[in-house]
């Protein structure tokens, strides 16, 4: 008979493993006292809840993630907070209906994130795939010779958090502030070679001249998800003089650069915000707080409908017939593209839908190669002729 030799003990360990496990960090969830029933009695109402989150969250995940905290101390109640408060619809593009508190929500709630990847993206997350990132704008081929009879216009942004910072749904004041001044830092010594002018959101709340927006309350849907708060608090807006490009501080995310054009030239905007957002990581790298990236999530940011390279590239396109078609809805799933309507009867705005699995310049090449073929297709409709041998395969 096989006997198991009990492990030796040693009298220094045994002296001192009470001292070791007080030195052990303490489980977050810990620290709280929050007012609870079981997870049975707290599961939201999710019966008219049109988002990913709704459709993906049942009660056994709910109580896996029930009793877990990241260390800034987001729970699992907050990450969903933004689907409850917003269900969406039932028609149109799916929202997420989730965002994370900090970066850690992706690591410590991954079972429900990777799911809403997976079911966003079409995007499976592992450890053994590490998202790529290319900022090299002279590999994009194209997007500077569209149609100008139907393409109206073009924007490509891309949003970045800070690294040991909470994201903008859980920060504090604080932090709010603390990142507003690492951005002042930034945008000072990215006009030094592209001069533009910070404004506060006060500022921003009547005409001016020398800048064309005017925002005298927060966004609706920055209300419904949380990340209002205290506002306008540290939140700016950093416009270039030239109008090439515009950045957000302390918005959705910590950043967000924006590049619009209103010749449609897809490959200046790109080139625009490679450029600068290379520059703005450098200053950040310098002072010891890098853009967060994790090798199998690419660039982190509070969205999961966005994580990977934080980019969209879109081009607003008239498509007068082609949006008509019965063929839309499959044309655009092979070309992992997504459209919406504008304000314009028969105008829409053609972008990206998946942002993790390519890097910048294969998504952006996506999108321009994208909007080639649809205005292609849309000339053939106006002479009623037929689209079919246009029709790609999957992308």
């Amino acid at each position: 008979m096989w006997m198991i030799k009990p492990p030796t003990e040693h009298p220094k360990e045994s002296k001192y493993r009470p001292v070791l496990e007080s030195l052990l960090p303490r489980d977050p969830m810990s620290k709280f006292n929050l007012k609870r029933s079981s997870p049975k009695d707290e599961f939201p109402n999710l019966d008219r809840n049109c988002t990913l989150m709704g459709r993906i969250l049942d009660l056994h995940m709910y109580t896996r993630q029930f009793n877990r905290a990241t260390e800034s101390g987001v729970i699992f109640d907050d990450i969903i907070r933004p689907g409850l408060e917003d269900p969406g619809q039932s028609i149109g593009p799916k929202a997420v209906g989730c965002l994370a508190g900090d970066a850690q929500s992706y690591i410590l709630f991954c079972d429900f994130f990777d799911r809403i990847i997976e079911s966003y993206h079409g995007y499976k997350v592992t450890t053994d795939t590490v998202q790529e990132s290319d900022f090299n704008y002279d590999n994009l081929k194209g997007g500077d010779d569209f149609d100008q009879a139907y393409a109206l216009s073009c924007e490509v942004t891309v949003s970045r958090s800070i690294e040991d910072y909470s994201f903008p749904t859980h920060c504090s004041r604080g932090e709010r502030r603390q990142l507003l001044t690492l951005a002042k830092t930034a945008l000072e010594q990215l006009a030094e070679d592209l001069p533009g002018k910070l404004y506060s959101i006060d500022e921003l709340s009547h005409e001016s001249e020398d800048r064309g927006v005017v925002m005298d309350a927060p966004p609706s849907s920055l209300i419904k998800i949380g990340v209002a708060r205290d506002w306008p608090d540290a939140r700016a807006l950093w416009l270039s003089k030239d109008g090439t490009l515009a950045v957000w501080v302390n918005m959705e995310d910590h950043l967000k650069l924006v590049s619009y054009r209103s010749d449609a030239c897809l490959q200046e905007a790109f080139k625009t915000i490679c450029v600068n957002v290379l520059k703005m990581e450098a200053v950040y790298n310098k002072r010891r707080h890098p853009f967060i990236w994790k090798p199998h999530l690419g660039w982190v940011i509070s969205s999961p409908a966005e994580v990977g390279t934080g980019l969209r590239a879109s081009v607003t396109v008239k498509l007068l017939h082609l949006a008509e078609n019965k063929r839309i809805d499959d044309i655009l799933d092979r070309l992992r593209l997504q459209m919406e309507a504008t304000s314009c009867p028969g105008v829409y705005k053609i972008s990206n839908l998946q942002t993790i699995g390519f890097n910048e310049v294969g998504l952006t090449q996506l999108v321009v190669d994208g909007v080639q073929l649809l205005i292609r297709m849309e000339k053939r409709l106006e002479n009623n002729s037929g689209i079919d041998d246009l029709v790609p395969t999957q992308k």
